[in-house]
């Protein structure tokens, strides 16, 4: 059976085995899902281990550990291979073509872990070109606009988002880990999507984007806007991608460039509480 998503307007198909149960866990994309679509950004087949190529010529380009999760990307019998670990423990493996249109994934355990990344690694990689990014950010809506706390892991963007929930009326959280921004004609925007991290928000919503905060942890609570070029640096570090290979880096490179030099991009040193909520609200939102 195929199944299909619309993500920040972007259309992409899940075809799926009858004799396999993920789609039982995928309910955090039922806010997304859509009719059959005419055009697709990439489609992903769920296939059989006899379907999958032998795991027997793996070249390794990248290996990434993320707080008990790991990617490795590399190559596979030539085509572009990823694999999706969880301490230790293969989820998945997956094989796409070299535009990212199509992909070819074994779920091997962990099946909701392994159907999330997959997803997650082939919107970003087939999307990089559409003036389009995936976040690894906090995000709230107030007042009709949707805000982004940036940061490393750790950093407080998900405690900084509670701190606006708790103390900036009007204030909703859009997703807590993966949103979307992209910009259409009238500007960048940003949208929920079925990737929120550990805080189950998987809203099919956007707003136009007010502004992106980057935090960092202080005994104090200080706020400056930056300038266009470190802007653009703040943003760099929180945009999913596969930066070796050229047309993903020049596509996110163009977005990354529109959007240091049309959205305002601040930095925020705070304290985890409720003055520091209040001062980036009152500053940000004046903007």
């Amino acid at each position: 059976m195929k199944y299909y998503y619309k993500v920040a307007e972007h259309t992409f198909s899940v075809e799926i085995p009858e004799s396999n149960t993920v789609l039982d866990e995928m309910g955090q994309y039922a806010p997304f899902s859509v009719n059959e679509s005419a055009h697709v950004v990439f489609s992903l087949r769920i296939v059989n281990p006899e379907e999958f190529p032998q795991i027997d010529d793996v070249t390794t380009e990248l290996h990434q550990d993320d707080d008990g999760s790991q990617i490795l990307a590399g190559r596979l019998h030539g085509r572009p291979y990823f694999e999706f670990q969880l301490w230790g423990r293969c989820a998945a493996r997956m094989v796409t073509d070299d535009s990212y249109q199509h992909a070819e994934v074994l779920l091997v355990d962990e099946p909701l872990f392994g159907i999330n990344n997959t997803l997650m690694v082939m919107y970003a990689l087939s999307t990089a070109n559409l003036q389009t990014a995936l976040f690894h950010s906090s995000v709230v809506s107030c007042a009709g606009y949707g805000y982004m706390f940036l940061g490393k892991s750790g950093t407080g963007k998900s405690t900084h988002s509670s701190l606006w929930l708790k103390h900036i009326s009007g204030t909703e959280l859009v997703n807590d880990d993966n949103p979307v921004v992209r910009r259409l004609p009238d500007g960048f925007y940003v949208f929920g999507s079925p990737w929120s991290g550990k805080t189950p928000c998987y809203r099919n919503i956007q707003y136009p984007l007010g502004g992106v905060v980057q935090l960092s942890q202080a005994p104090y609570n200080k706020i400056e806007r930056l300038r266009p070029l470190t802007a653009y640096a703040a943003l760099v570090p929180s945009i999913s991608g596969k930066r070796w290979d050229k047309q993903v880096a020049e596509g996110l490179h163009q977005t990354e460039d529109m959007m240091a030099g049309e959205v305002a991009v601040w930095h925020l040193e705070c304290l985890p509480n409720e003055a520091a909520a209040r001062l980036c609200s009152e500053t940000i939102r004046k903007a």
